[in-house]
């Protein structure tokens, strides 16, 4: 027979209210742990002292200590910047997510404009997102298809497209290209 307290879960007791030295350790941990820009981890580190509130004297001083990770260059924003673009483009994410994602992540503007993908990099990733996807040319071609079933499966994909952070004439271009040749070539025509 199984006694009642054997299976019932071990209560956890609070963890300790913050101080100077907890809040540094965790801002430590965090940026070891996490590539991470400086307005995440501000955030981070708000949201843990409103969990577990601050048993120092006066106020816990987050901006100083933000501050002085970045002077360190334990945290880094252009760097995780230019990193978090390349990685949603490569995946296939357009202009405006990769915008949405840095603007989320608390990178300033200049520096989200200057790690704004340029034409050529839209194209080559809009291609991968409908290589991936099987969009346009990379579908598979149903030759027996209702007009009607072929407009809908169309309108599908450029509300995907639209949705990954592409322009509509991006996706409508995807969308109507008559074969993966021509698409590819378009692609790269802007990088000259």
């Amino acid at each position: 027979m199984v006694e009642a307290s054997a299976t019932s879960r071990r209560t956890r007791r609070p963890p300790k209210p913050l101080d100077r030295t907890r809040l540094n350790d965790l801002a430590l941990h965090y940026v070891a742990r996490f590539a991470t820009s400086t307005g995440k981890l501000r955030s981070y580190l708000q949201r843990k002292l409103r969990e577990r509130g601050w048993e120092d004297d006066g106020q816990p001083d987050i901006e100083a200590l933000v501050e002085r990770f970045a002077e360190k260059g334990y945290v880094d924003d252009e760097a995780y910047a230019r990193s978090k673009a390349n990685g949603l483009l490569s995946r296939g994410y357009g202009a405006r997510r990769v915008e949405q994602t840095l603007r989320a992540a608390g990178i300033e503007e200049q520096l989200r404009s200057d790690t704004a993908p340029e034409e050529a990099e839209a194209r080559q990733a809009i291609v991968a997102l409908a290589k991936r996807r099987r969009f346009g040319p990379f579908a598979a071609s149903k030759d027996d298809e209702p007009v009607e079933e072929a407009h809908k499966r169309r309108e599908k994909q450029l509300a995907a497209m639209i949705r990954a952070g592409h322009s509509f004439e991006h996706a409508r271009r995807v969308s109507e290209a008559p074969s993966i040749e021509d698409l590819e070539n378009w692609a790269w025509d802007a990088q000259d």
